[in-house]
């Protein structure tokens, strides 16, 4: 299986422009798929849909020498296809990230314009009422007004953030939990590398969160992917979190996991690193 960050399995070798076009293509294509491809059989599907409109004979020996499978080895797939995972209930497409906004190796907190289409159609008529008399009362320098029709706004779980060009967006606020991984808490060793790992990955980027539910503190389940990055793989492939296997199977996490103690990184270069699971139940009971 290929993971879902993988760089795609052609590098530039080609010298003929037609070449270079058609790996330009791919390149594009690949940066945009969200997620990518995961397994050969969808790079081959990516590299044949994306070039249709060019001579058989080279697309087959494109696949034929990357050793992706065949136009006619591919099986079957239902026409009609979700574009959300199996067992995502929603997609959200987040803000920039604030650094500020990471807490762990494992939570972040995130922003969604409510202007998607996605959002507007959930936003309470109150909060969008308040919205509009906040801006008035600042037009008119009343910030005590503006001030609490701001908390009514964040009291209902929105916020009104600068846009990019300075203008204010009603954006409503997530709290994200890492589906499939634990990280270290702050005060474990590799807490900090776990938090700092994350900012680097999420900072001033838009996010793709897939969202499978909610645990027991209100937070949404997600798999959160930043410019076609897995972030829980690289988490995972970097040693600075658990495969939470009592909460999730996947097999690609348990590798993940599998490979970084291997190669000794992050907190495997640790003997015996402690589990944040067992850590936090030592100091529910008093430890």
């Amino acid at each position: 299986m290929m993971p879902p960050s993988a760089s795609p399995p052609w590098p530039v070798i080609y010298s003929t422009s037609k070449s270079h076009l058609r790996y330009r293509k791919l390149l594009v294509a690949w940066r945009e798929a969200k997620p990518p491809p995961t397994t050969p059989e969808e790079a081959s599907r990516l590299v044949i849909r994306t070039l249709k409109r060019h001579q058989k004979a080279d697309v087959e020996g494109l696949l034929a020498y990357y050793g992706l499978p065949l136009r006619n080895t591919l099986p079957e797939i239902p026409a009609a296809q979700s574009s959300k995972p199996e067992g995502a209930k929603d997609e959200l497409q987040t803000l920039p990230v604030d650094a500020k906004a990471v807490a762990d190796g494992d939570t972040i907190t995130v922003y969604v314009d409510t202007a998607d289409p996605r959002e507007s159609a959930k936003v309470p008529r109150g909060v969008h009422e308040a919205a509009i008399e906040r801006a008035r009362a600042r037009a008119v320098k009343d910030y005590k007004k503006a001030d609490a029709l701001q908390k009514v706004i964040t009291d209902a779980g929105y916020r009104v953030i600068a846009g990019p060009n300075n203008e204010e967006i009603l954006a409503r606020k997530y709290r994200i939990r890492l589906r499939g991984i634990d990280a270290p808490e702050s005060s474990m060793p590799f807490g900090k590398e776990a938090k700092e790992e994350l900012v680097k990955l999420v900072q001033g980027k838009r996010l793709k969160v897939f969202v499978f539910g909610d645990d027991r503190y209100g937070r949404c389940v997600g798999d959160i992917y930043c410019n076609g990055v897995y972030v829980q793989e690289r988490m995972l492939k970097r040693g600075l979190a658990w495969h939470y296997v009592g909460y999730d199977q996947r097999p690609e996490l348990a590798r993940w996991e599998k490979d970084a103690r291997a190669a000794r990184v992050g907190l495997w270069a640790s003997s015996h690193p402690e589990k944040p699971w067992e850590w936090r139940k030592a100091r529910r009971n008093g430890a």
